[in-house]
């Protein structure tokens, strides 16, 4: 599952904010419960850990740990049962003073679900896991052929799968003796529809019905990848997912890799065409059919309370108060939200029109 922009805001958000905390020792929790772990073997191995932490030599940081895991085991008494994705639990002193003590717990039920049981004190908080989560999970399929091999691949978040790989049965460019050209050129050009066939066929196989497929790349030495793009033999609804198209030096596994690094732009462009389409819709809504947009604090503040709003955009830039304020708001109404950066033409657009706009229910007289 591929996380929304109100989720991946949301996250780097919680993340950024327990980064900047600074253990002067190895004294800061971090805590990760798997989904569907028993709560309370997590609450028997945090008391334990207390009863170690006492062997601990320095004063201060024995006493800031104790006291964060007594904080911390209070904490998650309060819940029922570990929450649906897990939990990712951090305790720690945070008073800047070394003669000040003030620990605080934080914790959150992270978007995807957590595979992986941890405890740890450190100088950081470990936020590793988290930062996982913020990664491109969308998948890509990979699709490279010339006239001898073909494979088929998946890129999901920085991974490359092979998934197929086959033959061909093309012959070369040269005839055997006695073959007329004609029927030479006959032969080629049906073994090369065999083979296009099959890779359409395993293409089909591994990609169709693939809801995190954002597209596929596909490419090779060679004519033979438009030759396949330009054909019938190829899927329609696979051919429209077709987002870049590469010359290669190599098939296979390396050929895999290199087609993934050779798309990095189109990927890049990928990542924020989906915002740049809400975008887009704004702007010709405002141009238009105005009524059915709002946009400045003002404006998208007197929607939300009308419960008017479909879709709420938020530049990345505005200000964490207001931007707060109006997703509480948004949430509370049922309003989509949705953040978006400033890495595009239409995205410095939203921020010069204030920061915050609205796609409306219904116009607004």
């Amino acid at each position: 599952m591929a996380l929304n922009s109100l989720q991946k805001h949301k996250l780097k958000k919680f993340v950024r904010t327990l980064e900047k905390i600074k253990g002067r020792h190895t004294e800061l929790v971090s805590v990760y419960i798997p989904a569907g772990y028993d709560l309370n073997k997590i609450l028997t191995h945090l008391a334990q850990e207390q009863g170690t932490a006492v062997n601990i030599k320095d004063k201060t940081t024995r006493q800031h740990v104790i006291d964060s895991l007594e904080r911390m085991i209070r904490h998650l008494r309060l819940f029922k049962q570990t929450p649906e994705n897990g939990l990712a639990v951090f305790a720690g002193n945070v008073a800047e003073r070394e003669d000040k003590v003030d620990i605080q717990v934080w914790s959150m039920e992270p978007p995807m679900p957590i595979n992986v049981r941890t405890y740890r004190c450190d100088q950081n908080f470990q936020l590793d896991i988290l930062k996982e989560f913020l990664e491109h999970k969308e998948s890509y399929g990979l699709i490279i052929l010339d006239r001898k091999e073909a494979t088929v691949g998946l890129l999901k978040g920085t991974q490359i799968k092979t998934l197929v790989e086959m033959h061909s049965s093309v012959p070369g460019k040269f005839k055997a003796g006695g073959q007329s050209a004609q029927r030479f050129s006959r032969i080629r050009e049906e073994a090369t529809k065999e083979f296009l066939n099959r890779v359409n066929d395993a293409a089909q196989k591994e990609f169709l019905g693939l809801k995190e497929m954002k597209g596929i790349l596909l490419g090779g030495p060679g004519n033979l990848k438009n030759e396949l793009m330009n054909s019938n033999y190829f899927n329609n609804e696979l051919k429209e997912k077709v987002v870049s198209i590469q010359d290669l030096s190599y098939t296979g596994d390396f050929g895999l890799k290199e087609l993934v690094e050779r798309s990095q732009e189109v990927l890049a462009k990928e990542a924020i065409a989906e915002e740049r389409k809400i975008i887009e819709k704004f702007l010709k809504l405002l141009s238009t059919d105005e009524h059915k947009v709002a946009y400045g604090e003002k404006e998208v503040r007197k929607a939300l309370d009308l419960n008017a709003v479909e879709i709420l955009l938020i530049s990345e830039d505005v200000n964490e108060k207001l931007s707060e304020e109006l997703e509480e708001q948004a949430e509370t109404a049922g309003t989509e939200v949705m953040f978006i950066s400033t890495e595009t033409a239409e995205g410095v657009q939203l921020k010069e029109l204030g920061g915050v706009a609205a796609i409306l229910r219904y116009a607004l007289h």
